[in-house]
């Protein structure tokens, strides 16, 4: 079980897939029948709630209970980076099994000190068929680390199941079964036609009951919960709680739109606000994972960011809403397709393949489902105007954010200079480079001081940070430095767009020079 505080919020965003019981409470007090008859409703100008019992019969055999055997004291050591989740079988393992400072969740079974020797956990999850031959989809996160996974389906028969592939970015996973027999399968439909407002049923394995199911409506599309490169949630509010990941999301066709996976809640428990992968996202991976057990995603090579009005003004881009006007080019990726094909930071992207980019979410998506040594076009904004390049896509590799942690082409040694923004700048030199953990080739002027107060300071800027550009020229040393923000100021913009390096991230951050501060968006390599 995973969780993760929201950023100035005390709600908690949990991936729930897996839960252990240690008991169930009493059994709860049957509601008062307070139904209002149809006939009246409609005559009250209210829409009959709909009776969704002849859906749930139909694709009930094909929801599943997914059980997990791990163990228990694997340390953060022993996980893998997964886009976002740490989880083993929906479980992290930190101090008492959760990272420090988080709160316990009733009936989680860690909270009782880290065991001397390995101990076996049964973990439980959902999932559901998707072809009759046993193929069922699941979490990455309930599955990750299993020794063991086993599927018990609807009509109680269990069958020990094989994991074929696994894509933490998304956090899906498949599994294969054999009945000997063909199987009930539901189908996945099309989340594109899913609006806000429809019902919506999910089914899965709560608190280990099987077969439960809870409906509600999709209250919002492309929510992007920080959980992975491509969140794309379909947030809903039909109750979902622990042990409910990997279960599916039905539309009132009976179509599966989703994969049930997180929830936000300031207890652990469902409060309405719940998370599902949706299904056309779901098919060109499961489809992938099917066939050769992995993901291969298209690779542009640009570090990209969400663009602030103080940086849409330094930029001299429209400023009416510029969060959602295209993807800012942060770095460019040495020897990479989009470095290839003329591409610069301070380049604003505004479509791929003739699908809008409103944010680094959209072009991170769309450049990913570009298949290897496939062309792209790209169009992009630079100094206000509006061009198209065509780019031969390359394959992900590994860690598509290594390659981003370096500056401009040389560097000089200068004294540290205290600049009119507030910054105290020093030469990058081979210790500087160490304590920063930058690659030899990293150039720049790095930043050793931010007076209080000051427009560095307002807009975010931090000691450590390596100021590798102003606007589109790049800086190799203060005197650099010095000079571009200087030239920048003289531009009469009122504001400055820096270029900076900060934990290995490429970014711009936006200073408005006429006092107002701005805050940095986060970049991600696409």
């Amino acid at each position: 079980m995973r969780k993760t505080f929201t950023r100035g919020t005390a709600l908690t965003l949990a991936l729930f897939g897996a839960t252990a019981l240690a008991g169930l409470p009493a059994a709860p007090a049957r509601a008062a029948d307070s139904s209002l008859d149809e006939t009246a409703a409609v005559q009250q100008g209210f829409a009959p709630v709909p009776d969704f019992s002849g859906l749930v019969k139909h694709v009930a055999p094909a929801v599943v209970s997914v059980d997990v055997h791990l163990k228990l004291n694997q340390t953060s050591d022993d996980q893998d980076d997964n886009g976002g989740q740490g989880d083993n079988g929906g479980q992290d393992q930190g101090q008492n099994g959760l990272p420090p400072g988080f709160p316990q969740i009733p009936g989680f079974p860690f909270g009782f000190g880290t065991p001397q020797q390995p101990q076996a956990v049964e973990a439980k999850g959902s999932g559901f068929i998707i072809d009759q031959s046993g193929i069922i989809v699941t979490n990455n996160h309930v599955v990750k680390d299993a020794r063991t996974v086993t599927v018990t389906l609807s009509d109680g028969n269990t069958y020990p199941a094989k994991i074929l592939g696994t894509d933490p970015k998304t956090d899906l996973a498949v599994l294969k079964i054999s009945a000997g027999h063909p199987l009930p399968y539901v189908d996945l439909g099309p989340s594109s036609s899913v609006e806000p407002g429809e019902w919506v049923v999910a089914m899965g394995n709560p608190f280990g009951l099987d077969g439960t199911v809870t409906a509600g409506i999709v209250s919002a599309l492309g929510r992007d919960i920080g959980d992975g490169p491509y969140d794309k949630f379909i947030q809903i509010d039909a109750p979902i709680n622990e042990g409910n990941s990997g279960g599916p999301l039905f539309d009132q066709k009976g179509e599966v739109i989703g994969v049930n996976t997180a929830i936000l809640s300031p207890s652990g428990g469902s409060v309405g606000i719940g998370f599902a992968i949706p299904s056309d996202m779901i098919k060109r991976v499961v489809t992938q994972l099917i066939s050769g057990g992995k993901v291969v995603r298209g690779y542009l090579g640009v570090a990209a960011q969400e663009i602030s009005p103080q940086m849409a003004q330094a930029l001299g881009l429209p400023t009416d809403d510029p969060a959602k006007d295209g993807a800012l080019v942060a770095a460019i990726s040495p020897g990479s397709p989009a470095e290839k094909a003329g591409l610069k930071a301070g380049d604003v992207i505004i479509s791929v393949n003739g699908q809008s980019v409103t944010n680094p979410g959209d072009l991170a998506s769309d450049v990913a489902n570009v298949d290897p040594n496939h062309k792209a076009d790209i169009v992009y904004l630079r100094n206000g105007k509006q061009n198209t390049v065509s780019v031969a896509v390359a394959t992900m590799p590994a860690n598509p954010d290594a390659a981003f942690q370096q500056g401009g082409n040389s560097s000089s040694s200068t004294a540290p200079q205290q600049g009119a923004l507030g910054l105290t700048l020093a030469p990058l030199t081979p210790d500087a480079r160490d304590q920063l953990n930058l690659p030899d080739s990293a150039t720049g002027a790095v930043i050793t001081a931010v007076k209080p107060n000051s427009l560095a300071d307002q807009a975010g800027l931090e000691p450590g940070d390596l100021l590798v550009g102003v606007g589109a020229t790049n800086v190799n040393s203060p005197d650099d430095a010095v000079a571009a923000i200087s030239a920048a100021r003289k531009s009469g913009n009122g504001a400055l767009a820096l270029r900076i390096i900060r934990q290995g991230q490429a970014l711009f951050v936006g200073i408005a020079v006429s006092g107002q501060g701005d805050s940095s968006g986060d970049s991600s390599g696409q």
